[in-house]
Parts: structure tokens; sequence; C-alpha cells
């Protein structure tokens, strides 16, 4: 990380100086905000982290608990949620913590004594190559404890109100503060004024339902316990993710924690009739001697239930994501997480959807109420997330059905039902898509077409960037290129070089001092000249051969309050890993330009002068000179 650009302060450089505007903040409720979060759920912290990088925004964030999140609900944490993670400054501290997942055992009835399980066959949790970071398991609590801590540690102080419930509100006229929103606070109602609304307030959204929106879907008719236990065992994998199948008396899911000694276990009640609440009384007690059953001939002495529940299978999404039906007007409220989808827990994927949706707003709502990009911009959230959740509804509704049927009987083949062996090739064949990588934005303003994906087909357009290591030429640190991406609503655009790097070169020249470069076009004269879009170059070469000295200004900016220079812009490759091999950068070199939520925008020739000044100008306002 980079501190002191703005002078030197000792202590903590986590805790950013307070803005004028948070210093000089009252305890009472402002009448009128930028932002106005509902709900400090996974969504919510993730928008309130995102905003607080600008102070300039007024975001509220309320909540109608009195304290924070203590116990857990979610706790699977996909790899491409610690990259988002990183991007906060913050996946050190999340995996210090959290239990890393390396390996998924299998279990099913012993051919000998169907009776008793035995281990089947093993897989590796997530394949090679997929991410720098693993796939860990932490409490939802925790998740959302580090993102709020990060937003009241930022510049901006945010903090949450508690014990604040959102009543209603009203989308007026105008572009001052148009939506009138009602809370309240004990028995008190209070009115507040907002531009913009973002509900992140649950399944049973109130948000939703005051712009009209509703979860549409079906019960799957198919009820599950979960409960986190401590426990003693002579189950030999107790601390190994494992698929548990059992003859005839349901499936085990069983997932440790962090910790070292707390385990997750996903409990099978089986088949419900539809509409049937009774399964929901089911006790902790009750699923303990189901578990042991299923895990016969071992067992489980469960010394202390730190949570428990019992959910029906079910899937549902509404149609938009925000209070527009078509792109008349500008959309003034938004729905994110659970309040726009809902399914099943067994792909771990609830929680880190619903930050992916939050990250993808957050930044376009900095961006409009900034006035880098225009309000059409607020229409791409929908759009593209919409469709992200109907891809995780349909894969939920199919791993659903596939790790809910009962394990072949040899003697009965004609009852159906699933081989271990499948079992195993298909968590094996879906390791991307609950890996969290497998979203891939189509066209559009902020995504290019193919035209150029030849010149890096590692890093494919509209999927996240997938970080390599390289070396950076300044200190010779060997660390991630894609680390140096922050939550900070700027773009990216990494200059791959060319075989001699005059075309590298060329091009760095021409973002310093053409006129009608992007970097000049669409960054206000008064602001950093890398406020906007971040240019970094990665040249195919040792660093001792790169001479910092010679470079454009691009590429060694004079930013902050102090005109220090930046020395992290350069990088090249390094002699144990070649960043250009491992994404297929072709010997012509490349952009590749990546939006402020990580994803990659587009790839061009290292001299696409017009055609990478249109791409920014497609959703960049030209700032005033």
């Amino acid at each position: 990380m980079q501190y002191y650009r703005d002078g030197y302060r000792p202590g903590d450089p986590d805790l950013q100086p307070a803005a004028p505007q948070a210093a000089s903040r009252t305890a009472e409720f402002p009448a009128e905000v930028d932002v106005l979060i509902v709900g400090t759920g996974p969504a919510g912290t993730v928008l309130a982290a995102q905003l607080a990088a600008f102070p300039d925004i007024t975001t509220r964030i309320v909540e109608r608990r009195d304290a924070p999140l203590a116990l857990g609900h979610a706790d699977g944490v996909a790899c491409r949620t610690v990259e988002m993670f990183e991007a906060f400054g913050l996946a050190d501290a999340l995996l210090r913590e959290a239990y890393w997942v390396n390996e998924v055992h299998f279990w099913g009835p012993s051919d000998d004594d169907r009776s008793q399980i035995v281990r089947t066959g093993w897989v590796q949790d997530t394949p090679d190559g997929l991410s720098e970071f693993p796939h860990v398991i932490v409490n939802q609590a925790r998740m959302q404890h580090f993102l709020l801590q990060h937003a009241a540690r930022s510049a901006s102080r945010l903090e949450a109100d508690y014990g604040v419930s959102f009543v209603t509100l009203t989308v007026g006229e105008g572009d001052d503060h148009p939506v009138e929103v009602v809370l309240q606070r004990g028995g008190e109602q209070f009115t507040v004024r907002a531009n913009y609304v973002v509900g992140c307030d649950g399944a049973r959204s109130a948000v939703r339902t005051a712009i009209g929106r509703e979860l549409a879907g079906d019960a799957a008719n198919h009820a599950w316990g979960v409960m986190d236990v401590l426990a003693t065992t002579d189950f030999p994998d107790w601390r190994t993710k494992n698929v548990v199948q059992s003859a005839g008396k349901g499936s085990l899911l069983m997932i440790p924690r962090e910790g070292g000694n707390m385990v997750r276990c996903y409990v099978d009640l089986g088949e419900i009739p539809a509409g049937d609440s009774a399964i929901r009384a089911t006790t902790a007690e009750q699923l303990t001697v189901t578990a042991n059953a299923i895990l016969y001939p071992y067992t489980i002495d469960v010394k202390q239930v730190a949570w428990s529940s019992v959910y029906e299978v079910g899937q549902r999404l509404t149609d938009r994501f925000d209070d527009v039906d078509d792109e008349g007007r500008t959309p003034r409220v938004f729905i994110a997480g659970d309040a726009c989808h809902t399914h099943s827990a067994k792909a771990g994927q609830g929680m880190n959807v619903s930050m992916q949706d939050a990250f993808n707003l957050g930044w376009k709502l900095a961006a409009v109420l900034e006035g880098r990009s225009a309000p059409a911009l607020l229409h791409t959230y929908s759009g593209e997330r919409q469709t992200v959740a109907k891809d995780l509804i349909d894969f939920d509704r199919f791993w659903s059905d596939f790790i809910a049927q009962p394990t072949v009987d040899p003697e009965h083949p004609e009852r159906g039902g699933v081989t271990s062996e499948a079992m195993q090739a298909e968590f094996a064949r879906q390791g991307r898509y609950t890996a969290g990588l497998a979203t891939r934005y189509e066209p559009s303003t902020l995504t290019g077409t193919s035209e150029h994906q030849a010149l890096a087909s590692g890093f494919e357009i509209g999927t996240r960037f997938h970080s390599a290591p390289a070396v950076r030429v300044a200190d010779a640190y060997r660390g991630e290129l894609g680390h140096v991406h922050r939550a900070d609503g700027r773009w990216r655009l990494y200059a791959f070089g060319d075989e001699g790097g005059q075309g590298l070169r060329a091009l760095a020249e021409w973002l310093t001092d053409a006129a009608d470069a992007p970097t000049a076009r669409f960054t206000p004269s008064d602001a950093d000249v890398d406020s906007v879009i971040d240019v970094r170059a990665v040249f195919r070469e040792d660093h001792h051969d790169v001479a910092l000295g010679g470079l454009p200004e691009i590429l060694l900016p004079r930013t902050g309050p102090l005109g220090l220079q930046d020395w992290e812009k350069v990088w090249a490759t390094g002699a144990a890993t070649d960043v250009f091999a491992a994404r297929g950068i072709a010997p012509e070199g490349a952009i590749v330009i990546v939006r402020p939520d990580q994803y990659i925008a587009h790839v061009l020739p290292l001299d696409a002068r017009d055609e990478l000044t249109a791409f920014f100008g497609g959703f960049l306002l030209e700032a005033a000179r």
C-alpha cells in the first residue's frame, strides 16, 4: 500500500485522516443524503466500504437491528470474493482468520455393509491456476465487520446507524434529492431526502416492496437443516469438507469453520409437502440424531451448537434490480443481494454474489455523483447483475437437485440415484463456478467486443482480471499485478509491452502529451492525472533493463497534494514467472482496460489511439478544461 503521499503522519496508516465533511458531522441524521443504504448485510457493507472512498459523497447506512450481526448465516467465501477483499486491503486479515478449503472428500455406503459409510474419493477444492487466492470459510458476521471497520477508518468515517428501520419511499420529480424516504427510530418516524436509495435488506426487502418488485419462483419442497457445532468425534475427516451419502438415511454436507474446531453440518431432511412449515420446528438435537444416523459407524458428540436453522430449498428472482421498467428515466432506487435473488446455501454463492452486486453498483453511483459519468450509466447495473443472478438461480436449481439425490443401490439400480463417482466428478466440473469466476459480462458500452482478444488471450473480455506475478521495476518487488487495483472507482489501463518496447513507450508518450488522449479528455484539469484512469506499464524485459528515468511522465506521475512521484506504475517480467506467457500476450503487446470492479472491459492494440479514446468516451464525460 502507498501512504505518506499527503505528508508524513505517525500511527496506523490504515486509519486515514478524517475529511472535513466527516470531522464536522453531527450525531443528528442529515435531512439530505446522496446515497442511503438500507441494510448491513453482505451487499450493504460492500457498498458502504466502496462509497466510503468518496468523502464528497454523503452516504448513510441504516440497519433495523440494534447492533451488528454476531452469528453466522453464510460462511463460504469464494476465490473471487477474496480477490475483491484485496481491493479493499482486507484479504490478509480475512485469510489469517479463515479456514482454507483445500480438498473435498466423498463418502458413500460400503459395498460390504451398506449400513456403514466409507471414503470413496476426493478432489482438490479449487483447481490450480484459477486464482492466486483460495476458497475459504469465515463467519458472515466477520466479513461484515471487516468491511464496516474499513468504512469507519476511511476519510469519510462512515458508520452504520443501528436501530433505524425503513418504512417506505416515494420517488419524486427533478434531480435534487428526489427520493423521499420515511425511516423510523424507536417509535418516531422521520423523513430523509436522497439522490439514490439501495435496498440491501434481505429476502423480505421493504425497499423491494416499495418499488413494486416481487421475488418470483418456486420452492423445491425439500428441506435441509444447518448447524454450526463444536463436537468430539471419531470421524477421521472432521477437518476437511465432506459430502456424505448414506443408504436411505439422507445426505450430509460438512464444512469445517474457522478456528480449528467448529464444523458446519448441512443435514438432509428430505422431501416435504408443499406449504409444510412444521419442518422448521426441527431442533438442533434432532439434526444431530439424523447426522449420526448418516455417519454410521462414526459418531459426533456435540458439545455446543453455535447457530442452527432449517430451511426449504427454493429459487426466486426479481425481473429488475431497480425502480424503472425501461430507460425512459434514470433509476433512483436499487436492490441488491437477497432482496433480488434467493436460493439454497449448497453452492456457497449467496453471500458472494450479493457482494458482487454491490461492487458492481458502488463505483457507478460514485462516477455519476462525482460527475465523471452521465446518469445513464446506472441502467447497466440491473442489466448486468440480473443476468448473473439468473445464471445463479439456474445453477442452484441443478446443484440442489443433484446433491439431494440418493446414492445408487447396486441391488436396485432401477430406483435411480447418483454414484459416488458421479458426485465426485460433478464437484470437480463445477470448480470454476463455485470459485465465483464464471461471470462474463456481455458486450455493452462498458464491455468491448472481441476483435482484438487474441492479443491477450488470457485476459478474456467481460471476465474478471486474472492476476499474475510480475516485478515492480522501482524496487524489484515480486508481487501480483492485479493487487495494484484498489476499490477507489478508478479505471485501470494495463499496457503490456511489445518486443523491443517501442510501441509501449509511444503509447505512454501519447497518453502523457496528447490533448485527445483519454487521460487528458476525461480528467479534470485540477485533478491528478491518474484520478480517473490509472495507467500501468508492463515491460517485456527484465526489470534491470528498464530505465525509469527515460519514461514518459504518465508512468512516473507527480500526484497528491505534495506532487510526489509515484514509483509503482512500471512493472516487468521476472526470471521465475512470465506474465506475458501466462496470460497469452501477443508479441506486439496489448492494452487491457479494467473496470473499477476488476472486470476486463476491453483489449486493444498498443497503437489503437482512436478506439481507446472512443471506448472511454462511451461512458465518461469530457472534463471541463
